[in-house]
C-alpha cells in the first residue's frame, strides 16, 4: 500500500470505526469482544484491497456481513452466554434507566436468537436495508428473508415479552408533542 492509500485507510478507520463497531457488535449478538474481532478481520481484508475499493464503507460492511455468515455457518455448535443479572428496575421512572433497561433486554433477547435470525434483523432494522439487499448479502431469496424476519420477530417477542411493557411505559412518559415509535409488523 502506498503512502496516499495508507493515509486514506487511516482516515477511514478513524472516522467510521465506531459506527462499524456498533454493527459488528449487533451481528455478534451483543458480544463486544467478538464484534471487535469481526471488525478487525473486516478491516484487515479491506486494507489488502484498499487501492481498488470505490465505496469503502459499503465494502467493509459487506465484509462484516459475509464474515459473520461464515462464522455461523462454520460454528454450528451452541455457545453459552454468561450475563450478569440486570439491575432491579428503578422506582423513579427515570427515562435514562428505562432506555438502559430496554437496551439490556433487547441485547439479551438478540443474543438468544440464532445467528441467522439476528443477522437478518440487524440488516433489516438496524441497517435499514431493503429485503432484496438483505437477500443478496445473505445469498438467499427474498422469500427466505421475509420468512426469516417474520419468525425472528416472533421469537424475539416470545423471548422478551417484557419489551411490550417497557415500550408501553416509555410511551406513557413521552411528552404529548412527541410521536410514538413505529411498531414493526411482519
Amino acid at each position: 500500500m502506498d503512502a496516499e492509500a495508507q493515509e486514506s485507510f487511516r482516515e477511514f478507520v478513524a472516522n467510521r470505526s465506531s459506527a462499524l463497531l456498533k454493527t459488528a457488535v449487533l451481528l455478534s449478538g451483543g458480544d463486544r469482544h467478538a464484534g471487535e474481532d469481526l471488525l478487525q478481520t473486516a478491516l484487515i481484508k479491506a486494507a489488502g484491497r484498499w487501492h481498488r475499493i470505490d465505496e469503502p464503507e459499503a465494502y467493509v460492511r459487506r465484509i462484516l456481513y459475509r464474515q459473520q455468515i461464515s462464522r455461523w455457518r462454520l460454528k454450528r455448535r451452541g455457545r453459552e452466554l454468561s450475563v450478569a443479572e440486570p439491575p432491579e428496575p428503578g422506582t423513579g421512572g427515570d427515562s435514562a434507566s428505562a432506555e438502559a433497561e430496554l437496551r439490556l433486554v433487547m441485547r439479551g433477547a438478540l443474543a438468544r436468537l440464532t445467528a441467522r435470525q439476528r443477522t437478518t434483523l440487524v440488516l433489516r432494522y438496524f441497517e435499514d436495508l431493503p429485503e432484496a439487499e438483505v437477500a443478496r448479502i445473505l445469498g438467499c431469496s427474498v422469500g427466505t428473508v421475509r420468512s426469516t424476519t417474520h419468525r425472528s420477530l416472533a421469537r424475539l417477542r416470545a423471548l422478551a415479552p417484557e419489551l411490550r411493557s417497557l415500550r408501553a411505559s416509555e410511551a406513557e412518559r413521552r411528552p404529548s408533542g412527541d410521536y410514538p415509535p413505529v411498531e414493526v409488523r411482519s
